[in-house]
């Protein structure tokens, strides 16, 4: 009886195997998420498809280090963590964010409205650009589908209790800076 297709660590430990092959599996699979995760942090399309393109050589490079006990995806955000951070290393640490919202406005919206929404998008950018880098990179990732607090404690290397104030910190910090470009009192 087929149970149908294999869940990521299933696909990786057949990598780890020597079925090299599969690792496009993966890539069709997290290319996405992964690009947007890059993007968000360099501003860059160009760099970012290079940065996704050096995580998929180096799950390659380190697949004997995957284990199955974990969860896949944390363990590669952990390695796209690595991958960001030695880009990092001959880069100026100018991390504005690209695109935080990636919803296209409706067409039914008015343009005032539009308007508006572009407005909260642009200060949005700018307020999560003020944040420093581990607190836009636990928003991020605490955004993302796959990825729960416990795999982030495990990412950062903290507790779970540390993940949830962080994030808690990271959205009051954010809100803060958001209303600070309004103009408003934070």
């Amino acid at each position: 009886m087929d149970k149908g297709p294999l869940d990521d660590a299933e696909v990786m430990s057949q990598v780890r195997e020597g079925r090299l092959e599969m690792l496009a599996i993966l890539f069709e699979r997290h290319h996405v998420h992964l690009f947007g995760f890059f993007l968000r942090l360099t501003r860059d399309r160009e760099r970012s498809e290079d940065l996704v393109q050096e995580l998929f050589v180096r799950l390659l490079k380190y697949r004997h280090a995957f284990r199955t006990e974990g969860s896949f995806t944390a363990w590669m955000y952990q390695i796209a963590r690595h991958v960001h951070f030695n880009h990092l290393r001959g880069q100026r640490p100018d991390l504005p964010i690209e695109e935080l919202l990636d919803r296209e406005p409706d067409p039914a919206e008015s343009a005032l409205r539009r308007l508006e929404h572009e407005e909260d998008q642009d200060l949005l950018r700018r307020a999560l650009e003020r944040l420093p880098l581990r607190k836009r990179e636990l928003l991020l990732l605490s955004r993302h589908p796959d990825l729960k607090y416990t795999d982030l404690a495990v990412l950062f290397e903290c507790s779970l209790g540390a993940v949830k104030v962080g994030v808690h910190r990271a959205v009051a910090d954010l809100r803060k800076a958001f209303l600070e470009l309004q103009g408003g009192s934070a």
